[in-house]
């Protein structure tokens, strides 16, 4: 059984509730990533950041990205544990269709499924399946 450890990205830096919006997109930048995973205080994962939260939630609305709060964003978020099984990382991800799936490990953030990532793990076939449902 393919577990979510064996198909995540290791070694996600979080940022935290009071994270400007500008900083969290030159992290986002300097790291070369599309989403970045919001943790609080206890450094227990409380929401995701997307490029998109901050283009479409932020700046399209008007808010100012130099002092809106990542925090803002955090919300209902979804996530799957390093033991999990290939196919529940797949259900969670297709069932709330999202694209970028934080991974924990004794409830702290150890990595990140993305879609490149199942791109390197699936057939081709069942990346299709998926692709279809995610961005039905």
């Amino acid at each position: 059984m393919t577990t979510a450890r064996e198909i995540m990205h290791p070694g996600v830096r979080c940022i935290r509730e009071d994270t400007t919006l500008v900083e969290a997109a030159r992290m986002m930048r300097d790291l070369d990533v599309g989403s970045l995973p919001i943790c609080g205080d206890d450094d227990r994962l409380c929401g995701i950041v997307t490029d998109r939260d901050i283009v479409v939630r932020a700046v399209a609305e008007g808010l100012d990205p130099a002092t809106t709060k990542a925090g803002e964003f955090g919300g209902h978020v979804h996530w799957v544990e390093t033991g999990d099984s290939l196919d529940h990382v797949l259900k969670t991800m297709q069932d709330n269709q999202i694209r970028r799936l934080p991974v924990l490990e004794d409830e702290r953030v150890v990595g990140i499924v993305s879609e490149a990532d199942l791109a390197r793990h699936l057939p081709e076939e069942q990346l299709a399946a998926f692709v279809e449902r995610v961005y039905a």
